[in-house]
């Protein structure tokens, strides 16, 4: 039994024999918790077209559902809105399909493919705190949108070419010294991210020195030393010189080794990964063959572009006048390379805030391409994460590298857990194992729970909370409740099936409260699928956890006055580990079974 559905049908029933009114809008909320009931329904829409004031309408609708509906016992009406009361025997059944159903929350195969390509790194530096979010959102909007019944493929595009990369391959020739990550005893992410800064620090030194000479900044920009011999190693990479290509392969090799440790340690993987340096000539077929359509123009200097005033954007160069390629010639090829590897429905880019315009560019382009894929195409942009001392810059050295930041919530997950004293009865050999739980689900929690769209402030500390909002008090529940299910099978109680509480008819407000709250689970996963947007799925956790913890404070569960109420009451906290469980996976994040 769908609660909301059979409360849409009754309503739509009565609209059409109280009012003769068809195909109207139906809005069902969550009834505000200063009134009495579980599910509103808005009445405004109605007033228009039946010309009656919204209590009266209120009114006839409450009256026609407690007669009619079998499931509304008593109503109240408060100006527009209908505040229904449900039987209990209604949320008894809705429990009952909902504990019968394993897969709650999911949806059938859609059979359509989706791919998901999220992380991109260069390879001239670790991953930071920025690439946290990135890969934590990709991670989450592709176990979304698996959970809504599509075929997801996780891609990675690594950014391994371009003027950047050779800035740390120069540094590394004049200053390396033969310098390894086993040498050293630097992840060899961390080693060529230590050469990026070290170019950085010379170029701005020879900048100096030019304009002490009396250059002017632009000009000394562009002719300090040290830039001009990175961009002579570009060309030199581009021609297959054997010397730079060598260094650029065990360069990067260093990094990607960095790179692995980092996602196994993050809890993320790739089906797909993309090289930018395999894919970045693919679009000057796709230049050629816009040419001929007409879709491109070449320019008396040789450069070819796309003129998109018309659509609200602008002319964009997708050619240099020499032939070679821009970023976004490089994105066309490999957005038919994708679509040429799983022949996908959809293709998600998650990819920051900055890139806005150049994704709007790139999707109009495939559309007068005539691309069949390009009206899947779609940008799930998100905004930056600041520090409370700033932006972070790579190139300076100041960002948050995502190592140490691991590496310190962990030590505030320890530092926390050990003060409150929630570690119930493990073992010392497994706590190192719940400090990372806890330390991982309080970072990606954090980093998740904010709308994508809005930048955001991250503080470790805040993030590591056993009573707010956040994950360890989410993993605490859960972790709560796992203890209460080993309880009730020591003492052998049968609590799953139905019969056992079938005559439990004195529903707490708490228990009904939270029956609302678990059965809005597959209606909140569609949500976050249909917006690209975890933060939905974060938020209803954090419900779901204030409502079981509100549960707890209120009933009493082994001590229950019937054995029908404490049968319920264990089954209602199995099914809020179950909904904990499955929401925190699809944001990445384990859930410890003791805490």
């Amino acid at each position: 039994m769908n609660i909301e559905n059979t409360l849409k049908q009754k309503v739509a029933e009565a609209l059409q024999t109280l009012f003769g009114l068809q195909d109207q809008p139906i809005t069902l909320q969550s009834t505000l918790k200063d009134f009495e009931g579980s599910h509103t329904l808005l009445v405004f829409p109605y007033t228009k077209p039946l010309q009656r004031k919204p209590e009266e309408i209120a009114q006839a609708i409450g009256d026609y559902l407690v007669a009619n509906a079998g499931i509304v016992t008593k109503y109240n009406v408060v100006k527009g809105f209908l505040n229904l009361s449900l039987s209990e025997e209604a949320w008894l059944a809705s429990f009952q399909m909902m504990r019968k159903n394993p897969a709650f929350g999911t949806f059938p195969d859609k059979r359509k493919k989706v791919m998901v390509e999220f992380s991109s790194p260069n390879t001239n530096k670790p991953l930071h705190l920025g690439h946290l979010r990135n890969n934590f959102l990709g991670w989450s909007v592709a176990q979304i949108l698996s959970a809504c019944g599509y075929e997801v493929i996780k891609a990675n595009l690594i950014n391994d070419r371009g003027i950047h990369i050779c800035k740390s391959m120069l540094a590394y020739q004049k200053f390396g010294k033969g310098e390894t990550p086993s040498s050293s005893g630097l992840k060899g992410d961390h080693l060529v991210g230590k050469y990026y800064v070290e170019f950085d620090k010379l170029y701005k030194a020879q900048i100096k020195e030019l304009e002490a000479q009396g250059m002017g900044k632009e000009e000394a920009e562009k002719k300090a030393p040290a830039i001009e011999e990175a961009q002579k190693m570009l060309l030199a990479w581009e021609k297959g010189d054997k010397e730079v290509v060598a260094l650029w392969k065990k360069m990067n090799d260093w990094v990607y080794g960095g790179f692995a440790e980092t996602y196994q340690k993050i809890g993320v993987s790739f089906d797909k990964i993309y090289y930018e340096s395999n894919t970045y000539k693919l679009g000057k077929n796709i230049v050629q063959e816009g040419l001929k359509k007409g879709v491109f123009y070449q320019k008396p200097d040789g450069a070819v572009c796309i003129d998109l005033t018309a659509d609200g954007l602008d002319n964009k160069v997708v050619q240099r006048g020499d032939g070679t390629s821009v970023y976004i010639t490089q994105d066309m090829g490999t957005a038919d390379l994708k679509y040429q590897d799983f022949h996908i429905d959809k293709s998600v880019y998650v990819v920051g805030n900055e890139q806005d315009y150049h994704f709007k560019v790139l999707f109009n382009i495939m559309k007068k391409m005539g691309r069949s894929y390009a009206e899947g195409m779609y940008h799930v942009s998100y905004g930056m994460v600041e520090l409370p001392n700033g932006k972070m810059k790579s190139r300076e050295g100041t960002v948050v590298d995502a190592d140490e930041l691991v590496d310190e919530m962990i030590r505030i997950a320890e530092e926390k857990t050990t003060e409150l004293g929630k570690m119930d009865s493990l073992k010392p050999e497994e706590l190192p194992h719940l400090y990372q739980i806890i330390a991982l689900g309080a970072l990606k929690y954090f980093l998740l729970k904010v709308d994508p769209k809005k930048k955001m402030l991250f503080n470790p500390e805040e993030s590591v909370n056993f009573q707010g909002d956040a994950a360890p008090f989410i993993q605490y529940n859960h972790a709560r409740i796992c203890s209460i299910l080993r309880k009730a099978e020591q003492d052998k109680i049968s609590y799953n099936l139905p019969e056992s509480y079938a005559e439990y008819k004195t529903l707490h407000s708490s228990e009904i409260d939270l029956l609302s709250v678990l059965l809005a689970l597959p209606t909140k996963v569609q949500e976050a699928g249909e917006a690209y947007s975890p933060s939905i799925l974060a938020q209803y956790s954090y419900e779901v956890a204030k409502g079981y913890s509100k549960f707890f404070a209120d009933c009493s569960i082994f001590k229950a006055d019937t054995d029908e109420a404490r049968n319920f009451r264990i089954a209602l906290s199995a099914q809020t580990a179950y909904t904990l469980k499955f929401v925190l996976k699809l944001l990445g994040i384990e859930v410890p079974d003791k805490m």
